[in-house]
């Protein structure tokens, strides 16, 4: 009977095997030249997974200059643009390949970037990389496998563990941190009693790492498969406090529905059932979607700030979407990401409880063009948010909540129909105001163009000629 590694060894052959001959006679070139070359990192353990890739990242003995120019006169085009950290790229039909000189990377205690010092062996190398199932290498163009820290007994088992002392390791690059939490959720392993401890005992070392490098692995994690499970990582360790405060500050707070174990809980639920909304390339949402998946863990963080304890025992959290959408904002800046991004994140936390109350009474016509409009293009994410944060055990309750927003979603496909509803425009543009009220550009075209858009989400679409009244009617009123 075969053991769990050798089941891998053989997965990984097979793969590698196949691997693009172009990488294959690269490995023969720079042989040739009185080099080593090995693929290292994610293509190696990917293979194990059985997965393949046309990416693939090598370790070399040949200094930065001796690599440019040996892949210069193997690919289609190079770039040197990580020279500097000794990484040379190259391009080659669909086979992209990036090289870099063995290497030990160290941080100064006062400086963001890692420092980076040349290495000459390939197990020093791997000793650098985050951790053991990423501290594996095959030589090129000999295939031999090389395993120097048991990254595959590590595989083979769903273990993250470091190649050194994990203490060491994090202060290296303390971004390796995150790192765990990100191969958590995209691998679904669990990380080793020994590394967890180093997490927790050096987690205020994340801050010595550039916001920009935190946000990618931020991102990476939460676009992954598995995402709570790097989530859970990030708030046990204590990782989160430093990077993303808001999400453990929930685990203070009770749900105000009782119904969970605390909002952070809820949160990491609603996260859940978003991703399980999200739909195929061709949809409305594809998946992965950044937007929603940020909207969704924070959609209630405005929650411990607006926390009041009322008469009877209840507990209230008044206008926490407002404050939550401004927390939202602040964060995602301070993290770096794009605007859009911010502005999208934001909104969605804004609006987020906009549907509740439909179910208690019909909405108007109009409240129905102003939930559209005020979504305008993140209509389809709102849907999916909205449906998420049901989290309630109750199945009636569940259901009648389902059912009142599927109500809703009829009545805004039934209105885009009749009137083109995700474009409200009033009856009458700003030249044409000017025109019949024979004012100039100022704030009373503002002011009269709000007036008409307003009559025109309360009562449909007017007509021109009974807009043109409106709008005198409502001119002579003003004078």
């Amino acid at each position: 009977m075969s053991t769990p590694e050798q089941d891998l060894l053989r997965r990984a052959l097979g793969v590698l095997t196949e691997m693009a001959p172009a990488a294959l006679e690269l490995g023969e070139q720079f042989r040739a030249a009185g080099h080593e070359l090995s693929l290292v990192g994610g293509p190696v353990r990917d293979a194990f997974l059985g997965r393949t890739s046309n990416d693939l990242d090598f370790a070399t003995s040949a200094t930065p200059d001796q690599t440019q120019r040996l892949l210069a006169r193997w690919g289609d085009a190079h770039w040197d643009i990580g020279k500097e950290f000794g990484t040379i790229g190259a391009r080659r039909g669909d086979v992209v390949v990036e090289v870099t000189t063995y290497r030990t990377d160290r941080y100064d205690p006062a400086s963001r970037k890692p420092l980076v010092e040349f290495g000459d062996t390939l197990d020093g190398d791997l000793s650098r990389r985050d951790f053991t199932v990423n501290a594996m290498a095959v030589r090129v163009p000999d295939l031999t496998f090389v395993d120097p820290f048991d990254g595959l007994r590590d595989l083979a088992n769903g273990v993250l563990r470091t190649p050194i002392a994990p203490e060491r390791s994090f202060d290296d690059d303390p971004l390796r941190m995150m790192r765990a939490a990100r191969f958590a959720a995209q691998l679904s392993f669990h990380v080793e009693p020994g590394t967890l401890a180093a997490l927790v005992a050096m987690a205020e070392r994340i801050e010595i790492v550039s916001a920009e490098r935190v946000q990618a692995e931020l991102t990476k994690l939460l676009l992954s498969g598995n995402p709570r499970a790097g989530l859970e990582v990030l708030v046990d360790t204590g990782l989160a406090e430093q990077v993303l405060p808001e999400l453990p500050a929930l685990q203070l707070e009770i749900d105000e529905h009782h119904r969970h174990k605390d909002v952070y809980q809820h949160s990491l639920t609603v996260l859940e059932q978003a991703i399980a909304q999200e739909t195929g390339p061709d949809g409305p949402v594809p998946a992965p979607d950044l937007v929603l998946r940020l909207a969704s863990l924070l959609h209630d963080i405005g929650k411990p700030a607006t926390r009041r304890f009322e008469e009877g025992g209840g507990v209230s959290f008044h206008h926490h979407e407002v404050v939550g959408a401004k927390l939202a904002a602040k964060r995602l800046r301070a993290l770096k990401y794009e605007k859009q991004v911010v502005k999208d994140v934001a909104r969605l936390v804004e609006l987020h409880l906009r549907f509740h109350g439909y179910g208690d009474g019909a909405w108007t016509d109009s409240a129905v063009r102003r939930y559209v409009t005020d979504a305008g293009p993140l209509l389809e994410r709102l849907h999916r948010l909205t449906r998420a944060d049901s989290t309630t055990r109750n199945k009636r309750k569940a259901k009648r909540l389902s059912d009142a927003y599927t109500d809703l979603e009829n009545r805004i496909d039934a209105l885009r129909q009749q009137e083109e509803i995700d474009a409200i425009r009033p009856d009458l543009d700003g030249t044409q105001i000017m025109e019949i009220l024979g004012i100039p550009p100022s704030r009373d075209v503002g002011a009269a163009y709000k007036h008409l858009l307003a009559l025109r989400m309360e009562r449909g679409p007017l007509g021109e000629e009974a807009a043109v009244e409106e709008l005198k009617t409502w001119w002579a009123e003003r004078g």
